[in-house]
Order: structure tokens, then sequence, then C-alpha cells
């Protein structure tokens, strides 16, 4: 039985498929209000407001694809829909009515979406000024932006009587355990939620074939747009072992289930500045709607040779912690991919942590060529890091790339032509002539191998150029030689 709140009513639903969304559930069930337009979540008409913990032990809303959320996922959650925004007398919430006041509706169709993000914008914790993130995973097809961009820019802060403040004082409960299971035309299908990874092993065991599903953001597109499904699904969701954030002198450790904008929030008040790369890659990696649920570990799991964060952790030398039930093990990052879509994971074990080794490097830069600058997939993404002596001198450089192989990659020989080495025009220059031998770039929809081929160069050109500057402001770093 999948259980939870709905616009602040509680609701019980039996026997649905698990690959039944959110989004058609509540259509089929008279809240058309959100719509479909995409399936897979580039366009935010199907957005809904989940109810989740923020960093300081109380709750916010956050903004997700309901196209993208089976609806078991949802048990033990509060949503709100764009119906439930307005008060119980009808009375309209002050972003409908400055939607209303500014003009921000002209077909209506992505309307409801962004009302939705709009209203999780208003209750943001510590919001102070306009976020062009919030409204970032909603599409206009209308043209419209301007008047709804108005309308975030001018957002009052709640009035001190709100009746949602007092909800988002409080700390949201954790996620249950769950067993759902539902009687389909190709046979029964179940959704278990375990709670704890020994629990997540044993159920398993029993399910061998079974499916794990993190945040959904992948999965659920090919769920959507190529009707597959999975007879057994696992959802990692309320694992706590996944979900760890802990900072020591040593390590960042990152829980592979934490979500991407968790991570975010846990960044930005824990340790800003910390990670200036993942600073650069975050905003980049999709739309806030898509970060709200996506995870490192099911982003580097999916193994794509594509994914915006595989070459920014390459480039930091990241280490995963693989568990099963025989144990854990430790792999670097770079070791992990072993062919397209390929990774060295065994039968029945997945990624627990992401593990970076401080201090990062302080000089480092993230780039993402792409057809569009926000919320696209890359063409060619690229991570550098580069640590230089008092001198000028290459202590050590890494280079890492998505998009030009059949996997994530870091040029480990062209990284070790530089040590030793100034780091000037003519050192680049050899390494570029040694890039030539790196990558086996292809061509597809997004761009020719040539054109990949000659990024390849180009983003470190680039980066030398960005990095002297960087360098000679930060002087000799910490622990370089003299």
């Amino acid at each position: 039985m999948v259980r939870f709140l709905l616009n602040g009513t509680p609701v019980s639903v039996a026997h649905v498929d698990p690959h039944v969304t959110l989004l058609s559930w509540l259509r089929s069930n008279g809240l058309t209000g959100s719509k479909e337009g995409c399936a897979e979540g580039e366009c935010g008409a199907c957005a809904v407001a989940v109810l989740r913990a923020d960093a300081h032990g109380g709750a916010r809303y956050d903004s997700i694809n309901s196209c993208l959320l089976p609806l078991p996922s949802v048990s033990g959650r509060a949503i709100v829909t764009v119906e439930g925004i307005a008060d119980d007398d009808g009375k309209l919430h002050p972003v409908q009515t400055a939607m209303v006041e500014r003009a921000g509706s002209q077909c209506g169709y992505c309307t409801p979406g962004f009302v939705v993000s709009l209203f999780c914008e208003f209750y943001r914790p510590g919001r102070a000024g306009y976020d062009p993130e919030s409204i970032s995973g909603n599409l206009c097809r209308c043209t419209g932006y301007r008047p709804i961009v108005d309308v975030a820019r001018e957002l009052p802060l709640p009035a001190p009587l709100d009746k949602r403040l007092p909800q988002l004082r409080e700390p949201v409960p954790p996620l249950s355990s769950l067993h759902h299971v539902a009687a389909s035309e190709l046979g029964p299908r179940s959704f278990v939620r375990p709670t704890s990874l020994p629990a997540l092993f044993v159920h398993w065991a029993s399910t061998p074939d079974a499916t794990l599903i993190a945040g959904g953001t992948d999965l659920m597109v090919y769920a959507n747009q190529r009707y597959q499904r999975w007879a057994n699904l696992i959802s990692l969701e309320a694992l706590p072992e996944l979900r760890q954030f802990a900072l020591d002198p040593a390590e960042l450790h990152i829980g592979a289930g934490l979500e991407l904008a968790a991570l975010e929030e846990h960044l930005a008040h824990t340790c800003p500045g910390l990670l200036p790369m993942f600073e650069q890659l975050l905003p980049l990696f999709s739309s806030r709607l898509i970060r709200n649920r996506a995870t490192l570990g099911g982003s580097l799991a999916t193994a794509s040779p594509i994914g915006d964060a595989a070459p920014v952790l390459l480039a930091l030398d990241a280490t995963l912690t693989l568990v099963s039930a025989a144990g854990a093990r430790r792999v670097p990052l770079v070791d992990f991919f072993c062919g397209y879509r390929q990774t060295v994971l065994g039968p029945q074990e997945l990624i627990q942590s992401v593990h970076i080794p401080l201090p990062a490097p302080r000089v480092s830069r993230f780039y993402k060529v792409s057809k569009r600058v926000l919320d696209d997939i890359s063409t060619v993404a690229a991570a550098f890091c580069v640590e230089l002596d008092s001198q000028g001198t290459v202590v050590r450089l890494r280079i890492a790339y998505g998009g030009v192989a059949a996997t994530p990659l870091r040029a480990r020989a062209v990284e070790s032509l530089a040590v030793g080495l100034p780091w000037s025009e003519q050192t680049v220059h050899t390494l570029l002539a040694a890039l030539e031998r790196v990558g086996t770039p292809q061509s597809d929809l997004r761009g020719q191998a040539g054109y990949r081929r000659a990024l390849i160069g180009k983003l470190l050109e680039k980066f030398y150029v960005d990095s002297t500057t960087a360098a000679s402001a930060a002087g000799p770093q910490p622990g370089a030689a003299p």
C-alpha cells in the first residue's frame, strides 16, 4: 500500500503498477494542472513540490518532475500540486497573485509548473534576492519569460502568520520501508524500499534480477519513452548509509544516494569554497528540478560517457566505496569504468560513497560544451587541475574528459609529461601534441568527431589561459615543493 499526503490530505493507493508515474496517477485522478510535455524531465510542466529535510534540521519544499517519479516513491512523503497551493478558502497564494498581475501566463500549458517552482522558491530557507535557478527547469514555449522572471525577482517574503511556516520548522520524518507488489499484464511487479543495507541485500538475494533505482531521472526516461519494464525495482532512497556527508582533514565523503541539490546545500553551508569545480559543475548539471532527485551514485553507475560528474571526479582523484553482502572495497574512479556503459561493479554490488582527497587543488576548472548553456547534454565536458611550485613548475596536472571515448577518461600519460616542466605556452603545445592520441571521438547529433577532437586540445588551451591568471593571484600552493 502506498500512503502519502497530497495537498494536506492522506491518500492510500493499492495495486498500482510501480511503473505508473505520479504524473499519470494525478491526471487519472482529476488533478490535471500538472502536464506532460516531454516525459524526460526537461520542460517542468509536470512539476510538483515535495517536502524534504534541509541541511539545518528543518524542512523545505523542492520542485521535482512528477513524470520521472514512480508512484511508490512518494510513499511517506508530503506532495503539493498546483491545485493545493491556494488557501483552503480559495484565496490565491502570493505567487499565483503575482503571476496574474504580471501576466505571467500566455498559452497556460507551462504555467502550473512555473507556479510550483516559484512556490518552492517563495519558501526557500534564507532566501534573499532572485535565484535564476529557481525556474531553470521550467520551459515556456510562448517566450513569456520576462513577466515570469519579474515575478521571481519581486517575490515577497512569507507573511509571519503564513500557515505553511510551522510545518517548515519541523523535522521531516525518515522514509519507512515499503514492499509494494502489483499485478500487470506482464506478471507481478514489485517495488521494495529497504531502510538499511543489510535489508537491501536480503531483498536483492531473493530477487537477483532486481533493478536498483535511486533518483530515477535516467531510469524513468527509459520507462516513459522506451516502455521498458522491470519485474522488481529496489529503491535506494531510504538507505541512511548512502546519504552521508562527512568532512575530515584528509577526505570529503559524499553518500552515493544524496541528491545533488542536497549536496549543493551541504557544500554551501558546511564548506563553501572547498571544491571550486563542484561550484562550476552543479549549476550546469541539468536543472534544479533534476538535481532535486538525481544522485552522484546514479550518475556514475549508469557509466554514461557524456555524464558531467565523472570528469570532475576523475580530475579530483576520487575513489569509490563499493559494497555488497560480502563487504566493502575501495576502487579509484579512474579504474571504475571498463567499457561503454560498463563498470567493475560485481553482481549485487553498488556504490555506497564517493571520496575526494583533501586539500583539493586550488587551480581547477570544469568546462562543458553543449548546444545550450544550461539544461543540456554535453558534447564534450572537461575538467583540469594544476598544482605549481613557487617557480611556476608543474608539480601535478590532471586532465579528464567526457564525450570523447566510450568511457569518461583521464589522460594520465599526458599528465605525466607536464611534471617538472614550467607551466607555459611551450609546455601546453607539447601536451597538445600528446593529446592527439587521447580518446576515440565519434560523430553524432551533438557534434562531429573532428569537432570533438579539436575540443580536446582547445579546452586545455582555455584552461591554461584561465589558470595562469588564477595561479598568479593565488601564489605558491600549500604543500608544493619550494
